[in-house]
């Protein structure tokens, strides 16, 4: 950042020059900053890069000054902040603690205004109202609301007059401070309690407040007049691409809502740049629910500020550098904002004619559709069929009727005094009258507040702890003084007890899984301030005394404590590399939501359980890479497991989430079969295991003949390949003995012609729940050009020739990999085709008889060092069947699941089974060149014999050469035949 330039430089071009985008301001609020006694975030003068950073306070002198200034004057205001998530968008609208952001600063100081005018003798009434709304999914959800929510959210629809609005939204009226404050915090609750239900975090919606500011006062001419300006303060949803975030299926949905309103906000920015160009463009507000309640704020009545919040990592290049240009695209548009002020009066007779003319049209049944200069040309209704045209009928008549409520609603408004309207605020608003008691509570009363993996949505609810006796349960059985919703939380489920100043805790139900300090209880146990409390798999709270400091506990390392506590991680420890860090990390976070996918297993008796592995790159049939986690998911009645990824494992469990909320409401949950998330394809793939067959012997044209143990992703034995690798001529012969082609050295190939076959005989022993087997293997291809074969020709994937009758060619992705830590400077891609035997359906032993020739025309230096330290996998694959079934009783998951014990997911690891096939393969190698040193050492010394016997002091060099490298002993005894012929040269 330099004065209002943000340079953004391409990690992976760093000799280009950085890319530079110039707005009104760029802040630096990266690192440099100097932490003051009160919390305060400010620059650091003494930091390397000169006190750079900018605090909150700044932003706010700069952006948020002006946004209060519009106020006053009666201008509508609009602030955006957009970007990626963790990029700071909330940091710099809400902020957290002294760090307020714009919007708490902005609030505070539209009170403390209002103030000083009264204090001055100013007569002008002051009216502020209040809204919080949510964008989830394409719904539209009021924070506010106290009542049960509407299926499928707010309404968004189009008034005639000021455009695009959520029907039956929330609007109250504010008092001061301290009320937005307690409406925001109620607001954020009842964000925490749904995105609790539907697996969303603040990153994933976008939420807009919208505060509007009344001044009511007489003009010149004696008439009430007011000035009306709306503050919308808009959060939105994290932008990052969805390629980027690894989701799939249902997340990848949820992705896709959040990333098709972004695509229409940006569509709308893009084409209100052409209109502010002078370009005639149709501007799409309508493609999103986003774009339809920012009409004016984007293009219309309304001055307009954004803020592109954007990752310094190197990893999120691709997001800043599409966030910049969206900001860059978002300054060209220029909207003109009007001062709205009227006489009181006028705007009420307006409002009368609307809805006498609403009445007249309705009567007269002539409804033309409310459009808009912006919108599409109006569509023609000749094609309608006489259906259509009655539900397009019906649809405008409630649009309509709708209209004049609206109307009337906002009639009825302006009759109102202030003081009426917070009365009928305060009467009608139980959930923020108890947010403002809350915080007041929780001053005096012990309580537990919720963690939540977002910081913004944890300790947004608060339980108290009062009287001596007090029960927790859900909302099922007998009523509890604490009511928790989730899997596993039961009717009865935990109890506080309280003598004085003592706080214990204890099961209601010996099954009742609570956990203190990441230990599972299973008596009356002691708690104090600042203990960590986990009832079920997802209700994690914080112990809270009070007059006491809030405890410095995070989600994260509450998580990782149950996690260390459960043997599933490793204790912290600082001798831990940065990767195993990682990768407890990554443990961590997945691990909750594991234990809720088995407590929804165990709700809904889904017969499923869920565990976390590792798998190493062997494991998954790669030559290099690192520790990944995946997912061992057991069918409890079948016996059948599969491994799913990571990502797969998110996807499933978002839509569990959804299951089990419908379960929770009463509504249909069970999906049909092909959509249930807990089960499985009878078709899917299994890895049943792995060989890996290293290649030195065939760097010195050794063939490789071996029974190799086929090994599952635990390491374990399942099985016993045969398999060959058999250097042969270009016709298919294989080598023997008496060909004698060993050479002295690898590099003895390099540039001649190497050919191999590669022969996968049978599996011995296999389990016999697998069926549908076949084996698939792939060598480095070393050409440079990746699409061809090995000898360099291009391959047809549907050919074969008669010696590869029983291989299937399938083409892959080309991946690359690094060679052995012994040759890391090294690379090769894999073959672009994936060889594959014949399947064979029945049986622990299969049969495949399977051969593949490779052909290198001519051995290139990369092959023979690929040879020397490389290997290749062999996969065995097939489908499972069901080897026992047992009667399926409505507790046995949960009977089964009590009697799984979690399993620590071991980082370290012994030495590997295919280190074992390696070293045992080299041995036999170096046998093998024993035998054949020894051989050459038995030509010498007969030589030598020979050669005295007939006197022959001197011998040609090119006879003790042919004697030394003779390929067989038929080459060698003819050779040493002619040393009785030598002649003797010299003395």
């Amino acid at each position: 950042m330099s004065g209002p330039t943000t340079y953004l430089d391409d990690p992976d071009e760093p000799e280009e020059e950085p890319r530079s985008f110039a707005f009104d301001f760029s802040y630096w609020s990266f690192d440099g900053s100097l932490k003051e006694e009160n919390g305060y975030y400010g620059p650091d003068k003494s930091h390397p890069n000169g006190g750079q950073f900018v605090g909150q306070q700044q932003v706010y002198n700069d952006l948020g000054v002006g946004v209060l200034k519009n106020a006053w004057e009666g201008y509508n205001t609009t602030l955006f902040a957009y970007g990626q998530t963790g990029s700071g968008k909330s940091w710099s609208i809400v902020g957290y603690g002294v760090n307020k952001g714009v919007v708490p600063i902005l609030c505070e100081e539209l009170f403390k205004g209002i103030d000083k005018k009264k204090e001055a003798g100013d007569k002008t009434e002051y009216e502020i109202l209040f809204s919080m709304l949510e964008i989830y999914m394409e719904e539209v959800r009021d924070l506010l609301s106290t009542k049960k929510k509407r299926k499928g959210g707010l309404r968004i629809r189009q008034h005639p007059n000021k455009g695009f609005y959520a029907d039956g939204l929330t609007n109250v009226a504010v008092a001061d401070y301290d009320d937005i404050a307690a409406r925001m915090e109620a607001g954020t609750a009842n964000r925490t309690v749904a995105a609790t239900r539907m697996n969303a975090t603040s990153s994933r919606a976008h939420t807009i407040v919208g505060i509007t500011f009344v001044q009511r006062a007489k003009n010149a001419a004696g008439e009430t007049t007011d000035k009306t300006a709306v503050v919308n303060l808009v959060d939105l949803a994290g932008s990052e691409r969805a390629a980027n975030t690894g989701a799939t299926g249902s997340r990848l949905k949820e992705g896709a809502a959040i990333n098709q309103s972004l695509s229409s906000l940006g569509n709308c920015i893009a084409a209100l740049a052409d209109r502010s160009a002078g370009k005639k463009v149709r501007v799409p507000f309508r493609n999103s629910s986003l774009t339809k309640l920012l009409k004016n704020a984007l293009g219309g009545n309304s001055k307009t500020i954004m803020i592109a919040a954007i990752s310094p990592a190197d990893i999120n290049y691709e997001e800043s550098l599409s966030t910049l240009r969206y900001a860059d695209r978002a300054k060209q548009i220029k909207t003109v904002a009007k001062v709205n002020e009227d006489p009181t009066e006028k705007l009420i007779r307006e409002l009368q004619e609307e809805n006498k003319k609403l009445k007249e049209m309705l009567a007269s049944g002539k409804l033309p559709a409310p459009r808009d200069d912006d919108d599409s040309e109006e569509e023609e209704d000749g094609d309608l069929t006489d259906a259509e045209k009655a539900a397009l009928r019906k649809e405008l008549e409630e649009e309509y009727k709708v209209a004049m409520e609206e109307n009337a609603r906002a009639m009825e408004a302006m009759k109102k005094t202030f003081e009426q309207k917070l009365n009928e605020a305060k009467k009608g608003d139980s959930g923020t009258t108890r947010q403002i008691e809350s915080n007041k509570k929780r001053k005096t009363v012990a309580h537990i507040y919720n963690l939540n993996f977002d910081p913004q949505l944890s300790g947004r609810i608060v339980h108290f702890i009062e009287g001596d006796h007090v029960t927790v349960g859900n909302q099922k059985g007998d009523p509890c003084n604490i009511t928790l919703m989730g899997p596993s939380i039961l009717p009865q489920h935990a109890e506080f007890t309280v003598k004085g100043d003592k706080f214990h805790v204890k099961q209601s139900d010996p099954d009742a899984r609570v956990l203190v300090n990441g230990d599972q209880i299973h008596r009356l146990t002691a708690v104090t301030h600042g203990d960590r409390l986990m009832f079920g798999s997802t209700q994690l709270y914080v112990f809270c005394m009070p007059k006491k400091p809030e405890p410095d506990v995070t989600f994260e390392s509450a998580q990782e404590e149950i996690a260390t506590k459960s043997g599933e991680i490793e204790p912290p420890s600082e001798q831990k590399s940065k990767k195993r860090c990682l990768l407890q990390e990554d443990l961590v976070d997945l691990r909750p939501d594991v234990a809720v996918a088995n407590s929804i297993s165990e709700e809904l008796d889904k017969q499923k359980s869920f565990e976390i592995i590792l798998l190493s790159p062997e494991a998954r049939g790669l030559a290099t890479g690192r520790l990944e986690i995946f997912v061992r998911v057991v069918d409890l009645v079948t016996g059948l497991e599969w491994i799913w990824s990571r990502e797969k494992f998110l996807d499933r469990k978002c839509v569990m989430d959804e299951m089990f909320a419908k379960f929770e409401d009463g509504e249909k949950w069970q999906p049909l079969p092909e959509d249930d998330p807990f089960e499985e394809d009878d078709d899917t793939e299994v890895l049943v295991g792995s060989v890996k067959v290293w290649l030195g012997s065939l760097a010195y044209s050794i063939d490789i003949r071996e029974q190799l143990d086929i090994t599952d992703y635990r390491g374990n034995k399942v099985g016993q390949l045969n398999i060959e690798l058999v250097p042969c001529s270009a016709k298919g012969r294989e080598f023997t003995d008496s060909d004698d082609v060993w050479i002295e050295g690898p590099d003895e190939l390099v540039g001649k012609d190497f050919h191999f076959v590669v022969r996968i005989k049978n599996a011995l022993g296999l389990p016999e729940r697998y069926s549908n087997i076949y084996a698939e293997y792939q060598l480095a291809d070393v050409t440079k050009d990746t699409s061809k074969n090995a000898n360099g020709a291009k391959k047809d994937p549907s050919g074969t020739s008669a010696s590869q009758q029983t291989n299937t060619v399938t083409p892959t992705a080309v991946t690359v990999n690094t060679m052995a830590a012994s040759d890391t400077d090294f690379v090769w891609s894999l073959a672009t085709y994936v060889i594959k035997t014949k399947v064979v359906k029945e049986g622990p032993n299969p049969a495949w008889n399977h051969t593949y020739q490779f052909d290198y025309v001519p051995a290139s230096e990369q092959l023979v060092k690929y040879l020397r330290s490389g290997a290749v996998y062999v996969l065995i694959k097939g489908q499972q069947r069901p080897v026992a079934t047992h009667p399926k009783t409505a507790v046995a998951t949960k009977e089964t699941m009590k009697k799984r014990s979690n399993r620590r997911v071991s980082i370290d690891s012994k030495i590997s089974q295919s280190e074992k096939t390696r070293l045992s393969m080299e041995l036999a190698l170096m046998s093998k060149k024993a035998d054949k040193a020894e051989k050459r050492m038995t030509h010498v010394k007969r030589m030598v014999y020979l050669a005295e016997q007939y006197e022959k002091p001197r011998l040609r060099t090119k006879l003790i050469h042919d004697v030394l490298y003779a390929q067989s002993e038929e080459a060698a005894e003819k050779c040493l035949k002619q040393i009785p012929k030598e002649k003797v040269i010299g003395k």
